[in-house]
């Protein structure tokens, strides 16, 4: 076996998306928008049967896969988990724009400086990159020919941005909510890389 199909979807909106609060670690459930666009997007994505199933183990991204595939087993991969607000969780842009540490934040180009009790950037994309190595070389020992992740944009966006183009930014990679990717994933001797990337299309 010399590739693997991967799946990254994106988490339905919670109530912290409709107010576009920062949450990350925050563990919320879906809105009722949420779970109704979920509904309505499953009539128009074909989302694809693989042989083995995971999720962040966020209360979002279980949810999403339950209304997407039912009943079907998944794993939860914790290490995938959103960004880690710290104390910006739950709050939005106007409620920060006067803090210090916020404004040194969103300010950084050198992904240091850390959220006051939650991740750097440095870290958060560091964290990501290492589970998603694991990741790709736990289903290559198992030979799994295609599997499906349930996460989060800033996951999903980080793996595209450190695995496959970083000419875009992780933000640009972001998909909408209940959207996402399939990538195609090539094994080399001993790493492997991302061929291509496909939307799923309605």
């Amino acid at each position: 076996m010399n590739k693997i199909d991967i799946f990254l979807i994106r988490h339905g909106k919670t109530i912290a998306n409709e107010k576009k609060l920062y949450c990350g670690k925050t563990d919320l459930k879906l809105s009722h928008k949420g779970i109704n666009e979920l509904i309505d997007l499953k009539k128009k994505i074909s989302y694809p049967d693989c042989e083995m199933y995971f999720t962040s183990g966020a209360k979002r991204a279980n949810e999403t896969f339950r209304v997407l595939y039912k009943d079907c087993y998944y794993k939860e991969l914790k290490g995938f988990f959103e960004y880690d607000f710290g104390e910006f969780e739950m709050k939005s842009y106007e409620d920060l724009k006067e803090d210090k540490n916020y404004i040194n934040w969103i300010m950084d180009n050198t992904g240091e400086v850390l959220c006051p009790k939650g991740e750097s950037k440095k870290s958060y994309k560091a964290r990501i990159k290492s589970e998603f190595v694991r990741f790709i070389n736990d289903l290559r020992k198992k030979e799994i020919r295609s599997a499906l992740l349930v996460s989060h944009g800033g996951t999903i966006g980080t793996i595209l941005e450190e695995f496959y183009d970083d000419s875009k930014n992780f933000y640009s990679w972001q998909p909408s909510f209940g959207e996402g990717y399939k990538l195609s994933v090539e094994f080399l001797v001993d790493s492997f890389e991302i061929r291509k990337v496909m939307e799923l299309k309605k």
